[in-house]
């Protein structure tokens, strides 16, 4: 309701004077404090995580591998991160799927729909097939299309991010049962290279 992406659209193209008319200053001074908070609250909440990710590598903690839930089952193991990133690509919220994390994907999914209905994208995309340019141009809403690609930047990202972070997290929880069950059992050669 601030018209914010609108603002975005017209200063972007150089329209100044209509980004600072279009710009609705009541609910842009409420989404300002929110977005500040959120960059730090998310800044803040990475510290504390790493913090935790070190101490428990430093205790030998053991993860959980595998669980069941009410709405997933998951299970670790290791996944490639350029398939979750065009996943992504192709559809926000399948590289969500890709590692298991379902309730992310089943929002990226739904708030990727919604952007698309909204900004009329596909509508205008039949336009453009037609080689309608024009129509295509006005049918267009840029106040809902400008979500789409920081929508689709996040699903990328964060399907990437989780999967190489999940990476991490089954090859530490596979050493440790390696080492667990079968390092124990040491061969040790003596200077006369007989088997002892």
């Amino acid at each position: 309701m601030s018209h914010l992406n609108l603002a975005i659209m017209y200063s972007f193209t150089g329209n100044i004077e209509m980004a600072k008319e279009i710009l609705e200053p009541r609910w842009l001074l409420l989404y300002l404090p929110v977005y500040l908070f959120a960059i730090w609250d998310s800044y803040r909440t990475t510290v504390d995580m790493n913090k935790v990710f070190i101490l428990a590598e430093r205790e030998n903690a053991n993860y959980n591998s595998y669980s069941i839930g009410g709405l997933e089952i998951n299970y670790l193991d290791k996944r490639r991160p350029v398939m979750a990133i065009i996943w992504s690509f192709f559809t926000p919220g399948l590289g969500q799927l890709y590692i298991h994390r379902v309730i992310t994907a089943i929002f990226i999914m739904a708030f990727m729909i919604i952007f698309v209905y909204f900004s009329n994208v596909l509508i205008a995309v039949h336009y453009l097939f037609l080689g309608e340019i024009k129509q295509a141009t006005e049918v267009l809403n840029p106040q809902w299309f400008l979500f789409i690609p920081s929508h689709i930047g996040f699903a990328v990202y964060d399907a990437y991010i989780n999967t190489v972070e999940n990476n991490k997290l089954f090859e530490s929880e596979q050493r440790k049962f390696l080492q667990k069950n079968y390092q124990q059992y040491r061969i040790k050669i003596s200077a006369s290279n007989e088997v002892k």
